[in-house]
């Protein structure tokens, strides 16, 4: 039988059972013990600046002291060989400079070498007198001096502070200054892109654009719910293909074999022979709107993704699904392969970028950086980085991991698709038809374009749905939706005084994401 107590008694209890939990005080510090904590900081000492100790002291600081000797708080004798005589300045180490960005290692740079006096005392700066270092007569290299010395540009020092040397009172004092804001380094010139052409033919949006690898023609594909084939010279109509009940919304030609290969808002994935332009194989497994897909460039595998939150890898040969990649939470719009790791990467309107292991077909990494959906990414043709577009910001990203690297901001509208060319020009292109044109490395917007929607068209009907370079990358052509196909070309006639980068060295605003 279960004995009842008063509301008193059991908050009493209670109370008593916490006083009893916390009266031992258990995270009190434990007081400081002199003689160990010398010890400790001895040791300390030794190994954080042993490297330095055999430093000498600056002369106008011996004159100034007086006595060498004099020991350190912990009771270190100070290294007094250097009296009475002429100091030489020997800046050794095991290591040669390290090298910046740019910067050939030459004999100036990689070798150890006895340094003009001039050049050490630009080198030998004065620790900051603190308990825990030697007195303010020891002198060491600060790191900002050796990569400036070494010819190293300051942008390449590691991040944080840098020590430097200020007067005060005619002493030298050192003084641990915040390092200058980071500034945008120049962006490389780009001519600008100017409209050549507008190819029209479809009966609706075109929704998505490839060109095949001999540069000879293109495809898009509509939704008027047929494919077109293009010659990309002239731009003529050389072939359509109909099969799709629905919006087509991806189309890519294949490098390995006569295959052009399609998807569908009707589901579909279908693979046609180009030399009998018929459809020879259809991909089984999607349960809504297939939104894209792509190729990879090594083995015969096909990618796709859909709006039923899947991407899905296929065997190009068998049909078969060979994994179904889940783990967006919402529809999949993007999906890119590629033949280094991570071989699948993937953006969704649930915000978020994986990048997937393709033989365990699982997740090696989620980014969750963007705040809006992810509807386009592009692979850099020639670095191991890439770039993903949402409403809220372009990011820049470096494999493996999936570092990031920057933000491209300006882009205020919905990015439907991203083009990189090996020049280092990335294209936006926007909902509303808008196209900016962005210096990969710097992420300089050095032009923006909106084109005119063609006679007949509503301006409510512009919009930029896909963009792709040829294989030249002297072309760049653009999927609409007013139902046309426009081409650009780099202006030939323009050079660097006629369009001069209008380029200031502004402070970079970094957000944390």
């Amino acid at each position: 039988e279960v004995q009842k107590h008063s509301v008193h008694t059991l908050v009493f209890r209670s109370l008593k059972r916490t006083h009893d939990m916390f009266v031992a005080d258990n995270a009190r510090p434990i007081p400081l013990d002199e003689e160990s904590h010398k010890v400790k900081m001895a040791v300390k000492l030794r190994t954080e600046y042993g490297s330095v100790l055999h430093m000498p002291t600056l002369k106008e600081n011996l004159r100034e002291k007086g006595d060498p000797n004099t020991g350190d708080p912990y009771g270190h004798k100070q290294y007094s060989g250097n009296q009475g005589q002429e100091v030489e300045y020997l800046i050794t180490g095991t290591h040669p400079y390290p090298p910046g960005p740019g910067v050939a290692l030459t004999a100036d740079t990689k070798v150890q070498r006895m340094p003009s006096e001039s050049a050490a005392q630009s080198l030998a700066v004065a620790l900051p007198a603190s308990q825990s270092r030697l007195d303010a007569n020891r002198t060491a290299a600060g790191v900002g001096e050796i990569y400036r010395h070494a010819g190293i540009s300051e942008r390449s020092q590691p991040p944080g502070m840098s020590v430097a040397m200020v007067e005060a009172g005619g002493n030298k004092n050192s003084a641990l200054m915040a390092k200058k804001a980071p500034t945008m380094p120049k962006p490389q010139w780009h001519p600008p892109w100017k409209l050549y052409r507008v190819i029209s033919g479809h009966l609706g949006w075109v929704r998505c654009i490839a060109v095949e690898p001999g540069n000879q023609w293109f495809v898009t594909g509509s939704a008027d719910r047929t494919i077109k084939i293009w010659d990309l010279a002239s731009g003529k109509l050389k072939l359509s293909l109909t099969g799709h009940i629905s919006t087509v919304r991806g189309v890519i030609v294949s490098a390995r074999s006569p295959y052009l290969f399609s998807c569908g808002e009707d589901k579909q994935v279908k693979c046609w022979d180009l030399e009998y332009n018929k459809v020879i194989r259809h991909y089984h497994g999607h349960l809504s709107a297939v939104y894209g897909l792509d190729l990879h460039p090594t083995i015969d595998v096909l990618a796709t993704c859909s709006r039923d939150s899947t991407a899905r890898i296929w065997d190009v040969r068998t049909k078969a699904s060979v994994h179904t990649l889940s783990g967006h939470t919402n529809a999949v719009a993007t999906v890119k392969c590629q033949a280094a790791e991570p071989q699948i990467i993937t953006g969704s309107h649930d915000t978020t970028i994986r990048l997937w292991d393709l033989v365990a077909g699982k997740t090696r990494v989620t980014l969750t950086n963007h705040k809006k959906s992810v509807r386009a990414v592009v692979l850099h043709p020639r670095q191991y980085t890439f770039a993903s577009g949402s409403p809220d910001n372009i990011k820049q990203w470096k494999f493996p991991d999936g570092n990031f690297i920057q933000n491209l901001s300006g882009h205020n509208a919905i990015i439907n698709t991203l083009a990189v060319n090996s020049d280092g020009v990335l294209v936006s292109g926007a909902d509303n038809g808008t196209m900016h044109l962005w210096d990969w490395r710097t992420g300089y917007n050095f032009q923006r374009v909106h084109a005119a929607v063609q006679p007949g068209s509503l301006d409510s009907e512009s919009g930029i749905f896909a963009c792709v370079f040829d294989q030249s990358e002297s072309r760049l052509l653009t999927a609409e939706a007013d139902k046309t196909i426009k081409v650009y070309k780099e202006d030939d006639t323009a050079t660097e005084e006629t369009h001069p980068v209008s380029w200031k060295p502004e402070i970079i605003k970094r957000k944390r994401f």
